[in-house]
């Protein structure tokens, strides 16, 4: 029970959902999980979630591995207690990914960036996992509410707010199946492994000195014994130049890019 519940002083302290009309969710990720959550949930409660979303009934949403807790207000005195519940990816499914995403060196860079390709799912389902959930069982929506809905209003309000948080941190993503930024990221600057992809942005540090300074050319000779560079990543240049303000479909114009870049890049049929 919560004695010292104060409408009034919630309903000041409610998160409301920034888009007021239509979808919600701007970025691929945040769209991607609700475009999944919508394929299978109860359109009409998912409707009165929106419209909770978006009034501000929503307030102490917190993301923690495996789930989501918030409380909602409803009809009733005190709020609702709401907790999000995934199938998420367990330890051994992470060491996996964490291998592949640190091979991979332009996911390592945008990662350690604080960026989310849009491919990075991809690399999941390679190794058979998942980082959005794709059906209603994929999902455990606990409300202690009186609607057996599923979901009820009060939860179909945190799904929507959830999008809106995955919008401003993507890495809330991770965290909710299972690993937080600062674990993952640990791991891929640790190191990437002896079959790891060359990474452009990192340069192998060379004291400064005098030696050789006078020594005249040795001519092209010299040149054709020097190691080879190692090859630019596809898509490099998305990662170096300034992103224009363009968007497709809601999404960076350099996310739509990339897949292109990475299908030129693959070396032809045999």
């Amino acid at each position: 029970m919560h004695e010292d519940f104060d409408a009034e002083a919630e309903a000041d302290t409610g998160v409301r959902a920034r888009t007021k009309r239509g979808s919600i969710g701007a970025r691929w990720w945040s769209r991607r999980f609700i475009d999944l959550v919508e394929s299978f949930a109860d359109k009409g409660r998912l409707q009165r979630g929106r419209t909770y979303a978006r009034k501000g009934n929503v307030f102490d949403l917190r993301v923690a591995p495996y789930e989501v807790t918030a409380k909602v207000r409803g009809s009733a005195p005190e709020p609702y207690e709401v907790a999000l519940g995934i199938e998420a990816i367990d330890d051994a499914g992470w060491r996996a990914a964490e291998a592949e995403l640190a091979s991979r060196a332009v996911f390592r860079a945008r990662l350690l960036a604080g960026e989310m390709p849009p491919e990075i799912e991809w690399v999941f389902a390679e190794l058979g996992l998942a980082l959005f959930p794709g059906t209603a069982s994929d999902l455990h929506l606990m409300c202690d509410c009186p609607d057996w809905g599923d979901p009820c209003k009060h939860a179909a309000a945190v799904l929507y707010l959830l999008a809106e948080a995955f919008d401003d941190d993507p890495f809330l993503i991770l965290e909710w199946n299972g690993r937080g930024r600062d674990r993952l990221l640990a791991a891929l600057r640790r190191g990437s492994g002896p079959g790891a992809e060359p990474d452009p942005f990192e340069m192998a540090d060379e004291p400064l000195t005098a030696a050789g300074f006078w020594t005249p050319p040795s001519g092209l000779a010299g040149l054709r014994e020097r190691p080879p560079a190692p090859p630019v990543p596809p898509g490099f240049v998305l990662r170096v130049a300034t992103p224009p303000p363009v968007r497709v479909r809601r999404r960076d114009l350099t996310d739509v890019l990339a897949p292109a870049y990475e299908s030129l890049a693959a070396p032809p049929p045999a």
